[in-house]
């Protein structure tokens, strides 16, 4: 298939790019800012811009994973977020149905589900969060607006029959945090495939599953996050001992992590369950807390990217 591929100069975009040329779809990317697997500059809040795209490449299907992000939010107006990320979408979904589409995939973010109560993480528990939860009640203007896009994506099926598959995807980018300061680095970011994270390449490889499995589906909202290991009934020890429960279930946690210097977390306040895409979907993340402890004990290359000096392409071209 043709792909348009929104994003494409992204973090995610230069690795699910490739992994779409390799599974033999043509790939044409749009982006504001410039890479190498970038065909149109431009934003997708721009219509014309996005039908010129659709008339002059023969697009065949849609991964819409381009848009502004929670650090963006320092960057960017309100009404920034509303052009590209609603407005961006509702483009992208009418020029799909008016050209006969089967299929659009819709890169949302696990961040929509977290209320500001979630975030204060005051309650005695973890909170367990999955496509159940709610009520969704987005804290910022990020997650407002990706809320607004996935109600889009769920329209497009129910009135016109667009097959539409939401990624609400957790934690993959390289970057330092930029609210949470302790631990650092690559220890924060092992941390969290316990709960809240995935690799870039397992969040390309759920894009790929998505795209071929849409048209069987119809409509569906995914958390894509790495499995977790633990169990609703952990909720209460995770909060208040999560290092106990982690060297329950990993008995060499402990030494490993102490060996190259690293804390293991004390409490655990959310957990993502990606159960439901392991089932409907098809799709489970190759990357685990498992194979990270693996990587520390033989020495290999840990297989989550930490990039401090990461800086989004669009912010680079200026």
């Amino acid at each position: 298939m043709r792909v348009l591929l929104t994003g494409s100069s992204g973090w995610l975009g230069r690795f699910l790019a490739p992994m779409l040329r390799g599974a033999g779809h043509a790939v044409i990317g749009l982006d504001v800012a410039p890479g190498a697997d970038t065909d149109v500059l431009g934003s997708v809040a721009d219509r014309g811009l996005v039908e010129q795209v659709f008339a002059e490449h023969g697009i065949e299907a849609v991964i819409h994973a381009g848009g502004l992000h929670k650090p963006d939010i320092v960057r960017y107006p309100a009404q920034a977020f509303v052009d590209v990320n609603v407005t961006g979408t509702l483009n992208l979904l009418e020029c799909a149905k008016a050209a006969g589409h089967d299929r659009f995939v819709f890169t949302s973010t696990t961040s929509l589900m977290i209320s500001q109560a979630i975030r204060d993480e005051a309650g005695d528990s973890a909170v367990w969060l999955d496509e159940t939860s709610g009520p969704i009640e987005p804290r910022n203007i990020y997650g407002v607006t990706k809320l607004a896009a996935e109600g889009l994506c769920r329209i497009a099926w129910l009135e016109q029959g667009l097959a539409t598959i939401v990624l609400r995807t957790s934690r993959f980018f390289p970057e330092d945090d930029d609210t949470h300061a302790t631990p650092s680095g690559e220890n924060l970011k092992a941390n969290e495939l316990l709960h809240r994270r995935l690799t870039v390449e397992d969040a390309a490889r759920a894009h790929l599953v998505a795209l071929e499995r849409a048209p069987a589906i119809g409509h569906g909202v995914f958390v894509i996050s790495a499995p977790t290991p633990f169990a609703r009934a952990d909720c209460g020890e995770l909060k208040r001992d999560a290092a106990a429960v982690i060297a329950r279930t990993f008995p060499e946690a402990p030494a490993l992590y102490a060996a190259r210097g690293w804390t293991l977390p004390t409490s655990i306040g959310r957990i993502y369950d990606s159960a439901l895409a392991e089932q409907l979907l098809g799709f489970r993340c190759e990357t685990d807390f498992a194979a990270l402890l693996a990587a520390l004990r033989d020495g290999g290359a840990l297989p989550v990217a930490h990039d401090p000096a990461y800086v989004s392409p669009k912010e680079a071209a200026g």
